[in-house]
């Protein structure tokens, strides 16, 4: 089965046939569909790697997250996935497991694949500088979430400051003097915004944080748990728990119900991200809505420029997120 059966069976062009199932020119939908049906009805298979190989692209972009086990990037993934296949691309997604070095092959490997761009959330602040420097040389690059410093590529994602605003203001508002912060440790630019963001709004609405009141840990729902033991069997538990992540929430949650410590009727707890699991837990949990569609829609947008050449400074992309106010406070 060749193009011009596919073309005859459609009535269009073999060109109309070649743009629609390849994506590289915009074509109609109602156009694409009917291209579409025709090469499934017939059987149809276009040589890719030749067609690949013609163009000098793939139509192929990797990706590069930290981790597919946290439910934040892996809706972020679903999302980027989305918003390629509507650019008529396709995603190659690698986790890094957090480990720099596994990371450095990850990129490596997507390089030697011949990807047309990467997307990338970088595990470390400086540990990933070297990999991400590299790659960004080699072909266009995105930093998404988080980023590293000293790299000339285009970024985009949450104000981590406004998020953080947003929740102290709301916890002000409940009355709330004293604080807690409990984050992972400080590796990367997310974590490092956030923690500064805390400290920046509590100290500008007047609300107490104590020594020992900043905890840094790992994204988890184990370290969450840890973290509560640890607020609890000081003595010294404060008006509110903020956390860096919903992960490590749900983890402060569990150990308050265990403890008997009522949410929030002596302690309010707030997340950052608002995964699935955030409206399921008991209470139901306050938190930081990140724009994970228009994060994952302006990155893509970012590299189709970059892929046609499209010369300009790198841009620093940082959306507005809003708070999801749920029972956890009140």
């Amino acid at each position: 089965m060749t193009i011009r059966d596919v073309a005859a069976r459609a009535q269009v062009s073999t060109a109309t046939v070649s743009r629609a199932l390849s994506g590289a020119r915009r074509v109609s939908p109602d156009v694409v569909q009917q291209v579409r049906r025709a090469a499934e009805d017939l059987g149809y298979s276009g040589n890719g790697i030749a067609s690949a190989l013609r163009r000098s692209r793939t139509d192929t972009v990797g990706m590069v997250v930290p981790s597919i086990a946290n439910p934040f990037f892996t809706s972020l993934v679903e999302s980027v996935e989305h918003a390629l296949q509507q650019a008529g691309r396709q995603l190659f997604l690698c986790s890094s497991r957090s480990d720099p070095d596994l990371e450095a092959q990850r990129v490596r490997s997507l390089v030697a694949r011949q990807v047309d761009g990467i997307v990338i959330s970088p595990v470390h602040g400086t540990d990933s500088t070297e990999a991400v420097g590299w790659a960004a040389a080699e072909l266009p690059l995105v930093q998404v979430d988080r980023y590293v410093r000293g790299v000339p590529t285009d970024w985009v994602g949450v104000d981590d400051d406004a998020g953080l605003g947003l929740v102290v203001e709301h916890l002000a508002a409940r009355g709330v003097r004293s604080a807690a912060f409990v984050s992972s440790q400080l590796t990367n630019s997310s974590t490092e915004l956030r923690l500064a963001g805390f400290r920046r709004h509590t100290e500008r609405l007047g609300i107490a944080v104590g020594r020992g009141s900043v905890l840094l840990g790992e994204y988890s729902i184990d370290w969450g748990r840890k973290a509560a033991a640890a607020l609890l069997g000081s003595g010294r538990l404060p008006d509110a728990v903020v956390c860096a992540d919903d992960l490590i929430a749900l983890g402060v949650l569990q150990t308050c119900s265990e403890a008997g410590v009522a949410v929030p009727g002596e302690v309010l707890v707030t997340g950052f991200d608002d995964i699935p699991f955030s409206a399921l837990s008991a209470p139901p949990l306050t938190t930081v809505r990140q724009p994970q569609e228009l994060i994952a829609a302006e990155a893509v947008r970012l590299l189709q420029q970059a892929l046609g050449r499209v010369p300009g400074e790198p841009a620093r992309v940082a959306l507005p997120p809003s708070l999801v106010v749920r029972a956890s406070t009140g």
